[in-house]
């Protein structure tokens, strides 16, 4: 497991709060917004709106086929389903689809068009990699101001949290997407505190269980974890 995690920590969100820019709809510079005073770079009201549209998901729903309840995820997560652009130009197939990137992050818009460089990066994620155009296509603007991205969830076990939301865009997640063990075939979505919001036990063509697995060890030990224990072990009491 320690060399999956050790091989694979190059991801998709890869953005930093330095070099403040402004484009188009991501303007929020000149409108009147809550700031989050922890971390400024959230996009507060996108977030408080894709918290809402997670809970407002029930089980049943988050139990369909894969690919169906994945793209309810994506609309949870304030993100178009687009699978017919390249990577990096708002591609969101990999979104909540192996791993890592897990996180659904709102962030300003005056900072999605940064890159992951300088002293304060992100250890693990590749430098320079400009996804703003990305984010700026994949984005619902119904969910409000700024951007949304599945960011890479590696960094949240530590206290306070060294992922990319965080760190990177000094941004609070809206939820986080954690596989239940032990059987890794229940997932829940948790808020930026560990609270539950909602979970699922999806059917069909799943993330491959080593990808479920590596999942849960990232947040192992943190906030993050608990419900994905308490709902796992309830889970198998049942069967």
């Amino acid at each position: 497991m320690r060399a999956l995690l050790s091989t694979r920590l190059s991801c998709s969100a890869l953005l930093t709060f330095t070099q403040l820019r402004t484009r188009s709809s991501f303007n929020s510079a000149t409108m009147s917004f809550e700031v989050d005073p922890v971390y400024p770079g959230t996009a507060v009201q996108r977030m408080k709106t894709c918290r809402d549209r997670a809970r407002s998901l029930t089980t049943q729903e988050l139990s369909d086929e894969w690919e169906s309840t994945r793209k309810r995820l994506l609309w949870a997560a304030g993100l178009k389903d687009l699978t017919n652009v390249p990577p990096g130009q708002g591609y969101t197939g990999h979104a909540f689809n192996d791993y890592n990137h897990c996180d659904a992050t709102t962030m300003l818009g005056d900072v999605a068009h940064n890159l992951n460089d300088g002293p304060n990066r992100v250890a693990g994620i590749a430098v320079g990699n400009r996804l703003g155009p990305g984010i700026e296509r994949a984005s619902d603007p119904d969910c409000g101001p700024g951007g949304s991205w599945s960011t890479c969830t590696n960094g949240c076990a530590r206290d306070p949290p060294q992922d990319v939301a965080h760190v990177q865009f000094l941004s609070r997640i809206a939820w986080k997407l954690v596989w239940c063990p032990p059987a890794f075939d229940t997932f829940v979505l948790v808020d930026d505190e560990g609270e539950l919001l909602a979970q699922g036990a999806p059917r069909g063509s799943l993330p491959a269980m080593r990808e479920r697995q590596a999942n849960f060890q990232i947040v192992t030990g943190s906030k993050y974890a608990r419900a994905a224990e308490q709902i796992g072990a309830e889970a198998a009491q049942r069967k």
